[in-house]
């Protein structure tokens, strides 16, 4: 399937300031695709990039397949909806949705018929007549997809539209975007700095630091294979510690050595540990890879965050089912698989060479 938006080598300054540094991605039709970053990672540009705000000042964006570098945004087949929905105060919320659709002169009968379909598709039958300010935060942001929608874009681009929801009310809505991305088989371009929300919603996730993608791929990968330190830590809670890389599939941290699942790197080379909290299980000290004293606990619900810290005084973060007692001496078990070895200062085009040289060393073995 083609690609339905491409950037090639785009980049945007504002003088000296480097805000994006020639980014490369591709978008494909149908997918839930989540821009995910720290405030000033560039994920926001991007997306004004997308919808024709912003003008790159190098490189070229595609739609399916033609440069739109000049194109405006009201000829684009993208429609946008915005952190603070941007819905008129003055309409209510029929004629909201209908705005477009007034402005490109469809008849009344094909009006109501659009507006119909996409109430009911956010869940507001019956919700025409009502005025904007009678409305909670949670079904103004239905109207403002509804609008959005009703305008038939190919990509629906979400600036962090979630952000100014309470927990419950996000969890929910995460769940109806992706529903709706689903049964409506377009393509959505979400932006948020919310590790859990990019996670459980996305089908391909960008990773962005510092004007750059540092790493593209799905929610598991992501999670299970960070790239660098700065993926680690901000994707979820991670316990990262230096390591020695030995050989293949053998990694010396604390004094010891561990079998893992990793290889491709050079023997003996300095790497970075990852283990997340979730994949140890408190034992016995015998039983332990690890011995720990706990620190700390808090109840969060379904499991306790509970804080330790080993003999050379290393912090570790660890989830578990059970409480612990502070000041008790516990050992911390772990399986190969749960290790995770990533090379210092490697970016993703490092990372592909290398994955790409192994398999060809592997294959000549065999």
């Amino acid at each position: 399937m083609g690609a339905i938006i491409e950037f090639k080598g785009v980049a945007l300054t504002y003088g000296a300031t480097e805000v994006l540094k020639a980014i490369n991605l591709t978008i494909e039709p149908g997918k839930f695709y989540t821009l995910l970053g720290p405030s000033g990672s560039g994920k926001t540009t991007i997306l004004r990039l997308m919808a024709g705000f912003l003008q790159p000042s190098a490189g070229n964006i595609l739609f399916e397949g033609q440069q739109i570098n000049t194109v405006p945004p009201e000829k684009r087949k993208v429609n946008t909806v915005f952190q603070n929905y941007a819905l008129f105060p003055n309409l209510n919320v029929y004629d909201n949705v209908a705005f477009g659709m007034t402005i490109k002169g469809k008849s009344p009968a094909e009006k109501a018929a659009k507006v119909d379909e996409m109430l009911h598709l956010v869940k507001l039958d019956g919700y025409g007549q009502w005025e904007i300010s009678e409305l909670s935060g949670g079904q103004q942001q239905r109207v403002a997809i509804a609008r959005a929608l009703a305008n038939e874009p190919e990509v629906l681009l979400l600036d962090e539209p979630l952000s100014a929801l309470d927990y419950k009310l996000r969890k929910e809505m995460q769940r109806e975007l992706r529903s709706i991305q689903q049964r409506l088989g377009i393509t959505f371009i979400f932006v948020t700095h919310d590790q859990e929300e990019a996670l459980a919603m996305s089908d391909w996730i960008f990773v962005m630091n510092d004007g750059k993608i540092v790493q593209n791929g799905s929610p598991v990968d992501i999670y299970d294979e960070p790239i660098n330190h700065f993926v680690a830590d901000f994707i979820g809670e991670s316990n990262i510690i230096p390591g020695v890389m030995k050989k293949d599939y053998l990694v010396s941290f604390l004094g010891r050595d561990f079998e893992n699942v990793d290889g491709g790197m050079r023997p003996n080379e300095p790497v970075e540990v990852v283990l997340r909290p979730e994949d140890l299980d408190i034992v016995s000290e015998e039983a332990g890879k690890l011995v720990v004293t706990i620190d700390d606990q808090s109840f969060r619900g379904d499991y306790y965050e509970i804080s330790a810290h080993d003999d050379d005084l290393n912090q570790w973060q660890i989830q578990a089912t059970n409480p612990v007692e502070i000041g008790q001496r516990a050992g911390l078990y772990f399986d190969p698989e749960d290790i995770h070895i990533m090379r210092l200062h490697e970016d993703e085009a490092a990372f592909d060479a290398r994955i790409e040289q192994y398999v060809e060393d592997e294959q000549d073995e065999n």
